[in-house]
């Protein structure tokens, strides 16, 4: 879901620059709207594409809590994306890693943004923060890529001349959902420990996850 307030970052500063008062944003991979629902204003139209129906009546909700107009996509942004007109913005948060085929999913991002697509997602995979877990309980080395400089490459190659920028994400701790227990269960069972470890689990959590905040790149270019 997304808060009343909505902590700035350069993915939507970079997004918020290619839009006029009134302007419309695709949001690729929606979940509850924090891309779309942090550009109104001056967005004056949003519309969420998601393959979850509850993240959509979500992003919904959202939507008219801030008086915006909004159209809803069900389904998965390859099949649907014909059908969807095109906006003066694309955004894509955290969708890009979870995607089998990257080069056809770029090219209907650009082919229906106006102005400006934009694309957030974490420095390396989601998953690569568990890495020094691995190492730390079973000695394993784990793949380092994708990354998201590989994705800027990507789209480079495509001819698109994106900019990448990195920053810290301070807020990512606030915004996860699992309780302190949860968090340490969830990534106990995740890394095939048994129960009596959890003490174990939430030590490595702190000393190896937690110390540092998560790096964030912002890749984005013009129509």
């Amino acid at each position: 879901t997304v808060p009343a307030e909505i902590p700035d970052s350069p993915s939507h500063a970079r997004a918020r620059e290619a839009l006029a008062t009134g302007g419309s944003v695709l949001d690729v991979g929606c979940g509850g709207g924090r891309a779309a629902m942090a550009l109104v204003p001056p967005a004056g139209l949003v519309i969420g594409v998601d393959h979850q129906q509850d993240m959509l009546e979500a992003f919904a909700g959202a939507a008219q809590l801030r008086g915006v107009q909004y159209q809803e996509v069900l389904g998965d942004w390859s099949q649907v994306e014909p059908e969807i007109s095109v906006c003066d913005v694309v955004v894509s948060h955290h969708v890009a890693y979870n995607v089998a085929d990257i080069v056809p999913f770029l090219r209907a991002l650009d082919r229906h943004a106006r102005h400006r697509v934009v694309i957030e997602v974490p420095v390396t995979h989601p998953l690569s923060n568990m890495n020094s877990l691995w190492k730390r309980f079973w000695d394993i080395d784990r793949p380092t890529r994708p990354t998201a400089h590989q994705l800027h490459g990507i789209a480079e190659a495509l001819g698109f001349e994106p900019f990448i920028e990195v920053w810290p994400d301070l807020t990512w701790g606030h915004r996860v959902a699992l309780s302190p227990e949860e968090r340490v269960e969830h990534m106990r069972i995740r890394l095939c420990l048994t129960k009596d470890r959890d003490a174990e689990v939430a030590a490595a959590l702190l000393e190896e996850v937690d110390s540092k905040p998560r790096e964030v790149a912002t890749v984005w270019w013009d129509r």
